[in-house]
């Protein structure tokens, strides 16, 4: 298990209303990106500290699951749309309607009224290449999920393992959309004969293969386009058959005693201002009409993205992962 961090904006003087209000918020967004995201928020609203608790998206799931009865978190920002279902449905969040909610694509918002939670952006699958290793291997550069399953990948390949990371998860119920559930299983296990190993983070494999500790990593594009900014020898594959994505989302969480802060965060997070912070890494985003390309990312991303059934993923869960757990976690990396 990845190490929690708690990172904390500045906290600015302030004599309004929320003078030194501080918000614990629960989050799975990247590391180094949330300095940025308490900065810009603070820009705005310099009365409202944010202390952070971050770890991969199944680790945040399961705090916030196992705290149900006993809330730590205020708000959760940035954490899988299909997590914050699950949440939904154990009656874990508060319903708000932020201002602003009309302009959101109505794709990126809870379809109740008032919604339980709002979208940020979309991260999708994507499949990393190092070009370097697949040359000095001898290796094909897939085009398709189903090309994974060749045998001359075997032993170069890495993925997240589903239960820990919320981009393993979306691949593996993306594959069960995509394929159907008996030919989906049937894929995956033709694809792990090829894993070297999963790990327990949605990062970590396109990481790897900017490295050249794997050849390929299916991980998501976002990683991918980073890395490859780096410099490394990266080539970002969108498979044929589409794409599995999912939604980082915001909610406020039920039985918070800091309401007014809470909701003044979740007005904050669907703004042009932060969408245009989601568009910095991001492609795709709550606002698209405000979204710009962004270097290194493939072009058919959003019409590569498929029609994802959230509500199918999240009621579905619980017993996909327990099959995934059975069939393939033996080549799981050990949590640190």
């Amino acid at each position: 298990m990845k190490k929690t961090i708690f990172l904390a904006a500045a906290l600015l003087g302030s004599t309004s209303v929320f003078a030194a209000t501080e918000l614990t918020v629960y989050t799975a967004v990247e590391a180094e990106d949330l300095k940025k995201y308490a900065e810009r928020f603070n820009e705005d609203h310099p009365d409202i500290k944010i202390n952070w608790v971050r770890d991969s998206t199944g680790i945040v799931t399961a705090k916030l699951l196992a705290e149900k009865e006993n809330p730590q978190a205020d708000v959760i920002w940035g954490l899988a749309a299909t997590s914050l279902l699950l949440m939904k449905g154990e009656g874990m969040l508060e319903a708000y309607a932020p201002a602003g909610l009309d302009e959101l694509d109505s794709k990126f918002q809870d379809k109740a009224s008032p919604p339980s939670w709002v979208g940020m952006d979309a991260w999708v699958a994507a499949i990393c290449v190092n070009t370097v290793e697949a040359e000095a291997n001898n290796l094909p550069t897939p085009t398709s999920w189903k090309d994974l399953t060749n045998p001359v990948y075997e032993g170069h390949v890495a993925m997240p393992n589903p239960n820990s990371s919320g981009t393993g998860f979306l691949d593996v119920s993306s594959w069960l959309q995509i394929f159907g559930e008996e030919e989906g299983w049937s894929f995956m296990d033709g694809l792990h004969k090829n894993i070297h190993h999963y790990t327990h983070s949605g990062s970590k494999p396109c990481k790897q293969a900017a490295s050249g500790e794997v050849a390929i990593g299916v991980s998501f594009a976002f990683r991918g386009a980073k890395s490859k900014a780096s410099g490394a020898p990266l080539e970002i594959v969108i498979p044929s058959e589409g794409i599995g994505w999912d939604m980082e989302a915001t909610a406020i969480v039920k039985g918070t005693d800091k309401m007014d802060a809470a909701k003044t965060l979740v007005d904050w997070s669907i703004t042009d201002k932060a969408n245009k912070m989601y568009n910095e890494g991001y492609a795709v985003i709550g606002k698209q009409a405000l979204a710009k390309p962004v270097e290194h990312f493939p072009e058919n991303i959003p019409e590569s993205m498929i029609d994802n059934d959230f509500e199918w993923a999240a009621n579905n869960r619980k017993r996909i992962l327990a099959e995934w757990q059975k069939r393939y976690d033996s080549k799981s990396e050990p949590k640190s």
